[in-house]
């Protein structure tokens, strides 16, 4: 973040609350302003509340690719009450404020993401057809129980409606069939699922659905080109 395109970096913000020059000095103790503050004065003209999602995974990224690679709400066009309340808490000090600035975050990120999506020229299909009271439902819970043995007509009776209707309503909004969109949904919970070192095979396939870590497999690899064995490999940070 800089005041004009022109000006050179100076700080570098790394996660877990650590600055450091350039040249890799630290910097946390000469711009320590207070709790959770930094800061090379106590009385700047700008002030910046900053938030982090330090784990990333294959179901937010859908939303990420939804998204521009930098988005703005200036004030003018979007106004909450949030960010008041967030500038606040971030500077005290008391017990489960974690958990406190945790769930603020996550509530200001569904309202700018509201805002936005709002006011775009495009969103995407999924997002759409939350509104929708038949496929909202039904998005509902494909997400919310991967594993039950799902089929159109077992979705549609749930829905009250019929088969035909829900998958042409279903595919007219979200942009692809019911069980096409299970399948990528039960593939990239598993993915993330995946990316924990104790989590087995067999446990990631039972919980997103598939009757063995075969079916798994074999879905997996045909849909993303690599077997989950190879996934989870790629996936592992390297050490240093």
């Amino acid at each position: 973040m800089a005041d004009h395109p022109a000006t050179p970096p100076q700080v570098i913000i790394h996660p877990d609350d650590r600055c450091t020059t350039l040249y890799g000095e630290d910097l946390s103790v000469a711009m320590d302003r207070g709790v959770r503050t930094w800061g090379n004065t106590d009385d700047g003209a700008s002030v910046m509340l900053v938030g982090t999602y330090q784990s990333a995974g294959e179901i937010s990224d859908r939303l990420l690719r939804a998204l521009p690679p930098v988005l703005v709400l200036a004030r003018d066009e979007w106004d909450s009450p949030l960010v008041p309340l967030l500038a606040s808490e971030i500077t005290k000090d008391e017990q489960g404020q974690s958990a406190v600035l945790d769930r603020l975050l996550d509530l200001l990120l569904i309202a700018v993401l509201r805002a936005w999506f709002a006011r775009a020229e495009s969103t995407p299909g999924w997002f759409r057809a939350q509104a929708d009271p038949v496929v909202g439902r039904a998005l509902r819970m494909l997400q919310n129980h991967p594993s039950h043995p799902w089929t159109v007509a077992s979705l549609a009776g749930r829905l009250g409606v019929s088969r035909a209707a829900l998958a042409r309503r279903f595919n007219e909004l979200v942009g692809e069939p019911p069980m096409a969109y299970l399948t990528s949904w039960r593939l990239a919970l598993a993915a993330d699922l995946l990316r924990e070192p104790d989590a087995t095979l067999g446990a990631v396939a039972r919980q997103v659905g598939y009757g063995s870590p075969f079916a798994l497999s074999a879905a997996f690899k045909r849909v993303r080109g690599v077997s989950p064995q190879e996934f989870r490999a790629a996936a592992q940070p390297v050490a240093s």
